[in-house]
C-alpha cells in the first residue's frame, strides 16, 4: 500500500518559517512535488523535484522556499522562509502522477 503522510503544518506569524515534511512508503517516486490549495482557489504547484534533479518553484515562492529530498528516508522536505499571509492553505505531497497526500494546513496571520 502506497502511503503519502504530510506534516509540519501549523500556525505562523508574517515573516516566519515552517519546514513541511512528506514521509513515503511502498513506492519510490521518480518526481515528488508540493502543491498548495486556498478556500476558494485552484490547486497550484509550489515545487516539484525530480530525483536528483534540479527544483522547479512556482513563482509566488522562488527565493523563499526549498524543496529537499532524502532517499534514504523517502521522504520530501519543504522548507518555508519569510512566511506571507497569501501562503495560507492546504499543502499537498504528490508522488509522480496520481498519488497523493491528505494535506496540512499551513496558516499565515497576525
Amino acid at each position: 500500500q502506497v502511503q503519502l503522510v504530510e506534516s509540519g503544518g501549523g500556525f505562523v506569524q508574517p515573516g516566519g518559517s515552517l519546514r513541511l515534511s512528506c514521509a513515503v512508503s511502498g513506492l519510490i517516486f521518480r518526481t515528488m512535488g508540493w502543491y498548495r490549495q486556498a478556500p476558494g482557489k485552484q490547486r497550484e504547484l509550489v515545487a516539484d523535484i525530480i530525483s536528483g534533479g534540479i527544483p522547479n518553484y512556482g513563482d509566488s515562492v522562488k527565493d523563499r522556499f526549498t524543496v529537499s529530498r532524502d532517499n534514504a528516508k523517502n521522504t520530501m522536505y519543504l522548507q518555508m522562509n519569510s512566511l506571507k499571509p497569501e501562503d495560507t492553505a492546504v499543502y499537498y505531497c504528490r508522488g509522480d502522477v496520481g498519488y497523493w497526500g491528505q494535506g496540512t494546513q499551513v496558516t499565515v496571520s497576525t
